[in-house]
C-alpha cells in the first residue's frame, strides 16, 4: 500500500521504492498482463515517428508497468528516454487547469454556472450571451474566433459542443482575476509542493534542461507556442510519465493519498464528474476540461469497450492520460511526436489504446 503522505513531502517517491510488486525499470521488462498494451504503444510510436516514448500503468494502488524507449530526440548524441524524462503534455495540462477551476469553485471565487460576462471588460460583445463558466469547461460556450480575429458565437450555449481555444484563455483568466493566483501557482501550492513532485513544471520553450524530451514535428508545422497560465506566451507543460500518471491517481482515488485526504474530496469529484449542461444531447461529455464516458459515439476518444465513467485527457503531442475508475487503473502513455503523419489515424489509434488497456486489465 501506499506510504502515508504525512510523514513527508516525498511520498510520491517512497511510494514508488516500497510498492510489493514489481516496479520495471528502463522499459527492458513489463508484466505480461499488460503486454499487448506496450506493444500497442511501440507500434503507435513507430507510426508517428517519435524519437522515444513512455508507458506507465498503475493499478490496485500498484504500479505494474512502467517501460522507457528510445531517445530523447533524434540527436546524434540523445539522451535515453528514462524515468525523469519530461514531455510537452500539450492539452492534457487542461487537467490541471479543470483542477484549478474546481479548487476556485470548492474556495467560493466563483460558481460553476457563473455567466462569463461578470468577470470580461468587453461584456457588451454579444458573443458572452448566455455563457457560464460551466459551458467554459465543458466546451459547450460556442465562442470561437472568426477569419476576422473577432470574437463570434458559433452556437447557442449549452446546445453543441466544439473544441476552440477562447474557452481556456477565458477559463484562466477567470481563475487569475478571482483567485489572485496563475492556474500555475494555484498548481504549484495544491499539487506539485504537497505531493513532492520533482518533473512537472511549466518551462519556457527557448530554456530547456536536459531531462525535458524534444518535440518531433513536420517543417511546415509551427510548435504551439503559448500558454498565459504562467506569465505570459511561450511556456508550456512538461512532466514525466511517472508524474503524470500518479496525478491521474489522486483524481482515481478521489484526493486520498496512502489513506490521507490530501486534496478535498469535492474538488475532484467536480474535475472528474459529467458536468455538461445538457446531457441528453448526443455530444461529448466532459467533467472539468476531462473526456468522460457515458454512452458510446463515434465521435467518443475513449474506445468502445472502456466503461461508463472513466475519463481522459490527450494531447497534440499524442500524450495521454486515461483513467478507469472501475478496474481502479491509470495508465499513460508518452510520445514526443507533435502532431501525425499523414496516414496516421488518430481517432482509431486512441480508441484502440483505451480498449487494448481495458482488455489487458479484465483479462
Amino acid at each position: 500500500m501506499l506510504q502515508n503522505a504525512s510523514n513527508h513531502i516525498g511520498g510520491i517517491l517512497q511510494f514508488l521504492r516500497r510498492v510489493k510488486k514489481v516496479i520495471l525499470k528502463n522499459g527492458n521488462d513489463y508484466t505480461n498482463l499488460f503486454e499487448d498494451v506496450r506493444t500497442h504503444v511501440m507500434e503507435s510510436a513507430d507510426k508517428l515517428g517519435a524519437s522515444g516514448g513512455a508507458l506507465f500503468i498503475i493499478r490496485n494502488d500498484k504500479v505494474v508497468t512502467e517501460s522507457y524507449f528510445g531517445k530523447q530526440s533524434n540527436g546524434k548524441h540523445a539522451r535515453n528516454v528514462q524515468v525523469d524524462t519530461q514531455f510537452h503534455i500539450a492539452s492534457v495540462r487542461k487537467a490541471y487547469i479543470g483542477f484549478a477551476a474546481a479548487y476556485a469553485i470548492y474556495n467560493d471565487y466563483f460558481s460553476i454556472d457563473d455567466p462569463v460576462q461578470q468577470f470580461v471588460e468587453d461584456s457588451h460583445l454579444f458573443a458572452y450571451e448566455g455563457v457560464t463558466i460551466r459551458h467554459l469547461l465543458t466546451h459547450t460556450h460556442g465562442l470561437k474566433i472568426s477569419d476576422d480575429n473577432k470574437l463570434v458565437s458559433e452556437y447557442n450555449p449549452g446546445e453543441s459542443w466544439a473544441y476552440r481555444g477562447p474557452s481556456i484563455d477565458l477559463l484562466t483568466m477567470i481563475i487569475q482575476q478571482t483567485t489572485g493566483l496563475s492556474v500555475a501557482e494555484i498548481i504549484k501550492l495544491k499539487v506539485i509542493e504537497p505531493l513532492g513532485f520533482q518533473s512537472t513544471e511549466w518551462i519556457r520553450m527557448s530554456k530547456p534542461h536536459s531531462k525535458i524530451a524534444d518535440t518531433i514535428r513536420d517543417a511546415d508545422n509551427p510548435f504551439w507556442n503559448e500558454t498565459n497560465v504562467v506569465d505570459g506566451s511561450g511556456m508550456n507543460m512538461y512532466v514525466s510519465a511517472k508524474e503524470l500518471a500518479l496525478w491521474g491517481y489522486i483524481h482515481l482515488t478521489e484526493g486520498k493519498w496512502g489513506g490521507k485526504q490530501i486534496i478535498p474530496r469535492e474538488i475532484i469529484q467536480m474535475a472528474r464528474s459529467v458536468q455538461t449542461p445538457n446531457v441528453a444531447l448526443p455530444i461529448q461529455k466532459n467533467g472539468f476540461l476531462w473526456f468522460v464516458k457515458d454512452t458510446n459515439h463515434s465521435f467518443n476518444q475513449i474506445g468502445d469497450t472502456v466503461p461508463k465513467g472513466s475519463f481522459q485527457l490527450l494531447g497534440y503531442t499524442n500524450v495521454a492520460l486515461l483513467v478507469i475508475p472501475e478496474e481502479n487503473l491509470v495508465a499513460v502513455r508518452m510520445f514526443n511526436r507533435y502532431g501525425s503523419p499523414e496516414g496516421y489515424d488518430y481517432l482509431s489509434d486512441i480508441r484502440s489504446f483505451g480498449d487494448t488497456v481495458y482488455k489487458c486489465a479484465i483479462n
